[in-house]
Protein backbone atom coordinates (compact mmCIF):
# COMPACT_ATOMS: atom_id res chain seq x y z
CA UNK A 1 0.00 0.00 0.00
CA UNK A 2 1.25 3.23 -1.32
CA UNK A 3 -0.46 6.83 -0.41
CA UNK A 4 0.46 10.02 0.23
CA UNK A 5 0.84 9.70 4.30
CA UNK A 6 2.71 5.94 4.48
CA UNK A 7 4.42 3.43 2.42
CA UNK A 8 3.90 0.01 3.38
CA UNK A 9 4.97 -3.14 1.12
CA UNK A 10 6.94 -6.35 1.77
CA UNK A 11 10.09 -4.46 0.80
CA UNK A 12 9.79 -0.80 2.48
CA UNK A 13 7.90 0.74 5.21
CA UNK A 14 7.99 4.87 5.47
CA UNK A 15 6.05 7.20 6.90
CA UNK A 16 3.83 6.98 9.98
CA UNK A 17 1.39 3.71 9.37
CA UNK A 18 -2.15 4.48 9.80
CA UNK A 19 -3.27 0.86 10.94
CA UNK A 20 -7.10 1.27 10.75
CA UNK A 21 -6.83 2.71 7.32
CA UNK A 22 -4.14 -0.28 6.89
CA UNK A 23 -7.00 -2.91 7.99
CA UNK A 24 -9.16 -1.55 5.07
CA UNK A 25 -6.80 -1.60 2.28
CA UNK A 26 -5.48 -4.96 2.47
CA UNK A 27 -8.95 -6.61 3.96
CA UNK A 28 -7.72 -7.75 6.93
CA UNK A 29 -9.79 -7.68 10.50
CA UNK A 30 -8.85 -6.26 13.98
CA UNK A 31 -8.68 -8.84 16.72
CA UNK A 32 -11.66 -8.19 18.81
CA UNK A 33 -11.96 -8.52 22.54
CA UNK A 34 -14.25 -11.58 21.79
CA UNK A 35 -11.29 -13.12 19.75
CA UNK A 36 -9.31 -12.34 22.48
CA UNK A 37 -11.03 -14.41 25.32
CA UNK A 38 -11.36 -17.25 22.86
CA UNK A 39 -7.57 -17.40 22.36
CA UNK A 40 -7.31 -16.99 26.81
CA UNK A 41 -9.48 -19.97 27.10
CA UNK A 42 -6.66 -22.27 25.54
CA UNK A 43 -3.80 -20.25 27.26
CA UNK A 44 -2.62 -19.36 30.96
CA UNK A 45 -2.73 -15.93 29.92
CA UNK A 46 -2.57 -13.43 27.07
CA UNK A 47 0.71 -12.43 25.72
CA UNK A 48 1.67 -8.85 26.22
CA UNK A 49 2.17 -7.96 22.45
CA UNK A 50 -1.87 -8.95 22.40
CA UNK A 51 -2.66 -7.39 25.42
CA UNK A 52 -1.44 -3.98 23.94
CA UNK A 53 -2.28 -5.05 20.44
CA UNK A 54 1.04 -5.03 18.91
CA UNK A 55 -0.75 -7.81 17.30
CA UNK A 56 -3.58 -5.94 16.08
CA UNK A 57 -4.97 -7.62 12.82
CA UNK A 58 -5.72 -11.20 11.42
CA UNK A 59 -6.79 -13.55 8.96
CA UNK A 60 -9.04 -16.89 10.31
CA UNK A 61 -7.77 -16.53 12.87
CA UNK A 62 -10.95 -17.21 14.64
CA UNK A 63 -11.19 -20.54 12.20
CA UNK A 64 -7.57 -21.82 13.35
CA UNK A 65 -9.09 -21.32 17.05
CA UNK A 66 -12.21 -23.35 16.34
CA UNK A 67 -10.06 -26.10 14.26
CA UNK A 68 -7.64 -26.34 17.18
CA UNK A 69 -10.97 -26.46 19.36
CA UNK A 70 -11.99 -29.59 17.75
CA UNK A 71 -8.87 -31.38 18.04
CA UNK A 72 -7.51 -30.26 14.43
CA UNK A 73 -3.52 -29.07 15.42
CA UNK A 74 -2.26 -25.76 13.71
CA UNK A 75 1.45 -25.43 12.27
CA UNK A 76 3.10 -21.68 12.55
CA UNK A 77 4.91 -20.45 9.60
CA UNK A 78 7.31 -17.30 9.83
CA UNK A 79 10.71 -16.11 8.44
CA UNK A 80 13.19 -14.12 7.92
CA UNK A 81 14.89 -12.13 4.92
CA UNK A 82 18.91 -12.54 5.72
CA UNK A 83 19.77 -8.68 4.53
CA UNK A 84 22.44 -8.23 7.79
CA UNK A 85 21.91 -8.79 11.51
CA UNK A 86 19.04 -9.16 13.71
CA UNK A 87 17.25 -6.50 15.75
CA UNK A 88 14.71 -5.96 17.84
CA UNK A 89 11.87 -5.44 15.74
CA UNK A 90 12.61 -8.74 13.99
CA UNK A 91 13.02 -10.63 17.86
CA UNK A 92 9.58 -9.23 19.02
CA UNK A 93 7.49 -11.35 16.03
CA UNK A 94 10.10 -14.69 17.03
CA UNK A 95 9.58 -13.97 20.45
CA UNK A 96 5.08 -14.15 19.95
CA UNK A 97 5.63 -16.93 17.95
CA UNK A 98 7.96 -18.90 20.41
CA UNK A 99 4.98 -18.17 22.98
CA UNK A 100 2.06 -19.58 20.37
CA UNK A 101 4.74 -23.13 19.64
CA UNK A 102 4.62 -23.27 23.89
CA UNK A 103 1.22 -22.70 24.46
CA UNK A 104 -0.32 -24.47 21.19
CA UNK A 105 2.26 -27.17 21.36
CA UNK A 106 2.51 -27.09 18.44
CA UNK A 107 5.20 -27.44 14.96
CA UNK A 108 6.84 -24.41 13.07
CA UNK A 109 8.08 -23.81 10.17
CA UNK A 110 10.95 -21.09 9.85
CA UNK A 111 12.09 -19.71 6.30
CA UNK A 112 15.12 -18.24 5.47
CA UNK A 113 14.57 -16.24 1.96
CA UNK A 114 18.20 -15.69 1.29
CA UNK A 115 16.80 -15.99 -2.45
CA UNK A 116 14.74 -12.86 -1.75
CA UNK A 117 17.00 -10.75 -0.51
CA UNK A 118 19.21 -11.54 -3.50
CA UNK A 119 16.47 -11.07 -6.31
CA UNK A 120 15.15 -7.75 -4.58
CA UNK A 121 18.22 -6.09 -2.91
CA UNK A 122 21.52 -4.92 -3.92
CA UNK A 123 22.99 -8.16 -2.23
CA UNK A 124 24.96 -11.19 -3.66
CA UNK A 125 23.67 -15.21 -3.12
CA UNK A 126 26.37 -15.91 -1.10
CA UNK A 127 26.14 -13.09 0.92
CA UNK A 128 22.51 -13.31 1.73
CA UNK A 129 23.23 -16.93 2.44
CA UNK A 130 26.00 -16.03 5.38
CA UNK A 131 23.69 -14.01 6.63
CA UNK A 132 21.40 -16.72 6.25
CA UNK A 133 23.24 -18.83 8.86
CA UNK A 134 24.42 -15.69 10.91
CA UNK A 135 20.76 -14.95 11.49
CA UNK A 136 19.89 -18.71 12.62
CA UNK A 137 22.18 -18.07 15.31
CA UNK A 138 19.94 -15.71 16.87
CA UNK A 139 16.80 -17.88 16.29
CA UNK A 140 17.89 -20.59 17.61
CA UNK A 141 18.80 -19.11 20.95
CA UNK A 142 15.29 -17.93 21.98
CA UNK A 143 15.08 -21.42 22.64
CA UNK A 144 12.21 -23.07 19.96
CA UNK A 145 11.06 -26.50 20.76
CA UNK A 146 13.89 -28.52 18.65
CA UNK A 147 11.96 -31.30 17.78
CA UNK A 148 9.29 -29.25 16.51
CA UNK A 149 10.93 -26.47 14.52
CA UNK A 150 12.32 -26.68 11.18
CA UNK A 151 14.75 -24.02 9.73
CA UNK A 152 15.69 -23.86 6.14
CA UNK A 153 17.25 -21.83 3.81
CA UNK A 154 15.11 -21.37 0.51
CA UNK A 155 18.15 -22.49 -2.15
CA UNK A 156 19.11 -25.64 0.27
CA UNK A 157 15.42 -26.53 0.53
CA UNK A 158 14.49 -26.06 -3.21
CA UNK A 159 13.75 -29.48 -4.08
CA UNK A 160 11.04 -29.99 -1.76
CA UNK A 161 9.27 -26.35 -2.51
CA UNK A 162 9.75 -26.33 -5.95
CA UNK A 163 7.23 -29.12 -6.30
CA UNK A 164 4.71 -27.24 -4.56
CA UNK A 165 5.33 -23.51 -5.97
CA UNK A 166 4.79 -24.50 -9.64
CA UNK A 167 1.64 -25.72 -8.65
CA UNK A 168 0.85 -22.36 -7.01
CA UNK A 169 2.64 -20.45 -9.57
CA UNK A 170 0.40 -22.06 -12.60
CA UNK A 171 -2.42 -20.53 -10.47
CA UNK A 172 -1.04 -17.01 -10.28
CA UNK A 173 -1.22 -14.72 -13.36
CA UNK A 174 1.56 -12.15 -14.21
CA UNK A 175 -1.35 -9.00 -14.11
CA UNK A 176 -2.20 -10.47 -10.36
CA UNK A 177 1.69 -10.07 -9.12
CA UNK A 178 1.61 -7.23 -11.32
CA UNK A 179 -1.19 -5.56 -9.20
CA UNK A 180 -0.26 -7.08 -5.77
CA UNK A 181 3.78 -6.52 -6.15
CA UNK A 182 3.93 -3.45 -7.94
CA UNK A 183 6.07 -5.12 -10.73
CA UNK A 184 6.22 -4.15 -14.51
CA UNK A 185 7.65 -5.30 -17.52
CA UNK A 186 11.17 -3.99 -16.23
CA UNK A 187 11.12 -6.61 -13.22
CA UNK A 188 13.44 -9.82 -13.34
CA UNK A 189 11.71 -12.83 -13.76
CA UNK A 190 13.22 -13.99 -10.44
CA UNK A 191 11.19 -11.61 -8.70
CA UNK A 192 7.46 -12.40 -10.53
CA UNK A 193 8.34 -16.06 -9.28
CA UNK A 194 9.69 -15.42 -5.96
CA UNK A 195 6.03 -14.99 -4.68
CA UNK A 196 5.20 -18.83 -5.27
CA UNK A 197 8.53 -19.83 -3.38
CA UNK A 198 7.15 -17.21 -0.61
CA UNK A 199 3.69 -19.41 -0.54
CA UNK A 200 5.44 -22.76 -0.49
CA UNK A 201 5.56 -23.16 2.98
CA UNK A 202 1.94 -22.73 3.62
CA UNK A 203 1.48 -26.11 2.36
CA UNK A 204 4.57 -27.32 3.00
CA UNK A 205 3.74 -29.51 6.28
CA UNK A 206 0.76 -30.73 4.35
CA UNK A 207 2.78 -32.03 1.67
CA UNK A 208 5.14 -33.96 3.92
CA UNK A 209 2.50 -35.15 6.61
CA UNK A 210 0.05 -36.48 3.70
CA UNK A 211 -2.78 -34.51 4.76
CA UNK A 212 -3.63 -30.91 5.04
CA UNK A 213 -3.02 -29.10 8.03
CA UNK A 214 -3.79 -25.42 8.92
CA UNK A 215 -1.56 -23.34 9.11
CA UNK A 216 -1.04 -19.66 10.98
CA UNK A 217 1.27 -17.19 9.98
CA UNK A 218 2.65 -14.48 12.48
CA UNK A 219 4.52 -11.44 11.16
CA UNK A 220 4.47 -7.83 10.72
CA UNK A 221 1.75 -6.74 8.51
CA UNK A 222 3.90 -5.78 5.79
CA UNK A 223 3.70 -9.39 4.35
CA UNK A 224 0.79 -9.50 3.54
CA UNK A 225 0.49 -9.13 0.24
CA UNK A 226 2.13 -12.78 -0.31
CA UNK A 227 -0.68 -14.42 1.89
CA UNK A 228 -3.22 -12.55 0.32
CA UNK A 229 -2.31 -14.05 -3.13
CA UNK A 230 -1.65 -17.70 -1.46
CA UNK A 231 -4.96 -17.52 -0.09
CA UNK A 232 -6.99 -16.88 -3.37
CA UNK A 233 -5.14 -20.00 -4.99
CA UNK A 234 -5.49 -22.34 -1.51
CA UNK A 235 -8.50 -24.17 -2.57
CA UNK A 236 -7.74 -24.78 -6.23
CA UNK A 237 -4.92 -26.69 -5.24
CA UNK A 238 -6.34 -28.30 -2.71
CA UNK A 239 -5.22 -26.90 0.54
CA UNK A 240 -6.37 -24.69 3.63
CA UNK A 241 -6.11 -21.35 3.06
CA UNK A 242 -3.38 -20.24 5.36
CA UNK A 243 -4.89 -18.15 8.22
CA UNK A 244 -2.10 -15.23 9.91
CA UNK A 245 -1.97 -12.52 12.72
CA UNK A 246 -0.52 -9.35 12.28
CA UNK A 247 1.74 -7.16 14.12
CA UNK A 248 2.52 -3.34 14.01
CA UNK A 249 5.89 -2.54 13.02
CA UNK A 250 8.87 -1.46 16.32
CA UNK A 251 9.57 1.99 15.65
CA UNK A 252 13.21 2.72 14.57
CA UNK A 253 14.78 5.11 17.04
CA UNK A 254 14.88 7.96 14.36
CA UNK A 255 11.95 9.22 13.46
CA UNK A 256 9.30 7.90 11.22
CA UNK A 257 9.20 4.53 9.60
CA UNK A 258 9.97 1.49 11.24
CA UNK A 259 13.50 -0.38 13.06
CA UNK A 260 15.20 -1.35 9.84
CA UNK A 261 18.48 -3.12 9.17
CA UNK A 262 19.17 -0.66 6.32
CA UNK A 263 19.39 2.28 9.23
CA UNK A 264 21.86 0.89 11.40
CA UNK A 265 21.02 4.35 13.59
CA UNK A 266 17.49 3.42 14.03
CA UNK A 267 18.01 -0.34 15.40
CA UNK A 268 19.12 -2.21 18.05
CA UNK A 269 21.12 -5.49 16.88
CA UNK A 270 21.98 -8.30 18.58
CA UNK A 271 25.35 -7.73 18.29
CA UNK A 272 25.61 -4.56 19.39
CA UNK A 273 27.14 -4.09 23.16
CA UNK A 274 25.42 -2.76 25.83
CA UNK A 275 27.77 0.47 25.58
CA UNK A 276 26.57 0.54 22.24
CA UNK A 277 22.79 0.29 22.34
CA UNK A 278 23.08 3.03 25.30
CA UNK A 279 24.42 5.56 22.98
CA UNK A 280 21.91 5.26 20.36
CA UNK A 281 19.69 5.82 23.10
CA UNK A 282 20.78 9.04 24.05
CA UNK A 283 21.66 10.21 20.78
CA UNK A 284 17.99 9.10 19.84
CA UNK A 285 16.82 10.83 22.83
CA UNK A 286 19.05 14.59 22.41
CA UNK A 287 17.76 14.27 18.63
CA UNK A 288 14.08 14.26 19.80
CA UNK A 289 14.39 16.54 22.64
CA UNK A 290 16.21 19.19 20.27
CA UNK A 291 12.97 18.81 17.67
CA UNK A 292 10.39 19.64 20.61
CA UNK A 293 12.36 22.57 21.62
CA UNK A 294 12.91 24.04 18.07
CA UNK A 295 9.03 23.29 17.46
CA UNK A 296 8.41 25.31 20.90
CA UNK A 297 10.56 27.91 20.04
CA UNK A 298 8.93 28.02 16.65
CA UNK A 299 5.32 28.37 18.27
CA UNK A 300 6.49 31.16 20.37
Amino acid sequence: MVNKEFTVTPWEVAGKVDYDKLIKQFGTKPISQELLNEMKSHTKDLHYMLRRKIFFSHRDLDWILDKFDKGVKFALYTGRKPSGPVHLGHLSVWMFTKWLQDEFDVELYFEITNDENFLFKNATLEESTKWGYDNILDIIALGFDPKKTFIFLDTEYAKTLYGIAVKVAKHVTFSTVKAVFGFSNETNIGSVFYPAIQASPCFLPSVLKGHNVPMLIPAAIDQDPYWRMTRDLADKIGYYKPAQIHSTFLPGLQRGGKMSASDPNSSIFTPDTPEFVKKKIMNAFISFFCSVLLLAFALC
